[in-house]
């Protein structure tokens, strides 16, 4: 599980450091100065990758929220830019509930996790500059803060020592609200635009990996791993502001 993780990150971080050297040679290519202000939304599935293992489903949200791009160049025969977001993104975790032998129960568990999300991306992009089609890769780091939670159940089917009947026992974090707020991690995906007379519609799809854990993680602690892991996909439009 350790190595698996590690190799994630290494991955994430391969992927940000080979994009990131285009945006710095702006001298290279040929200048631009372009902005782009709109607005996305669209859908998250997250998943908690806690350690101890919690069986869960995918936890579906909203995610929307405000973007800009600062397209600074053409390098090549790609487009080179900067784009960042203030988003609202509802994730969490969602218990597939078994008993202790591993059979399923009638029971559910649902937590929602409220943040508001500070990507910073750099983006780079193949297509038509003006009118037409454009295919793009982005990543970058990405802040988060979560400033409220909100807990969905049914009554649990307890064990003979009046506990809820769980594999391995796991049932501590049905009573703990998050210890960690403040949540960070590493963004990427693909998409593609349309450029039109009245803006630019985007449609893409993204992977995030936390680097935090939303609970304390200490050797004393319940949890020695509980991270973020969430799919998103969304539409955005962008109308420009300077060409």
């Amino acid at each position: 599980m350790i190595l698996h993780t590690l190799d994630i990150k290494r991955t994430l971080m391969w992927l940000l450091l080979c994009l990131v050297p285009a945006l710095a040679q702006a001298q290279i290519g040929e200048a631009r100065h372009n902005i782009c202000i709109g607005v996305s939304g669209g859908m998250t599935m997250n998943r908690i990758g806690f350690d101890p293992t919690i069986k869960q489903n995918w936890h579906c949200g909203p995610t929307f929220g405000v973007v800009a791009r600062f397209t600074s160049e053409r390098y090549f025969k790609a487009f080179c830019a900067l784009q960042l977001e203030l988003n609202y993104a509802k994730l969490g975790w969602r218990e597939n509930v078994l008993n202790a032998q591993s059979q399923p129960l009638p029971d559910t568990y649902q937590r929602d996790l409220h943040y508001i999300q500070l990507p910073v991306l750099a983006r780079l992009a193949w297509g038509r500059e003006k009118r037409g089609l454009m295919g793009y890769v982005l990543a970058g780091p990405q802040v988060g803060y979560c400033f409220k939670e909100h807990t969905k159940s049914s009554a649990f089917t307890l064990n003979s020592e009046g506990n809820p009947d769980r594999p391995n026992g796991m049932f501590a974090q049905y009573g703990m609200p998050i210890q960690k707020k403040f949540d960070y991690g590493i963004t990427a995906g693909a998409g593609m635009e349309l450029t039109t007379n009245i803006g630019h519609f985007l449609i893409e799809g993204r992977y995030y990996y936390g680097l935090s854990d939303i609970y304390k993680n200490s050797k004393k602690d319940v949890f020695s791993r509980s991270n973020n892991g969430a799919i998103v996909a969304k539409v955005t439009y962008l109308f420009d502001v300077k060409k």
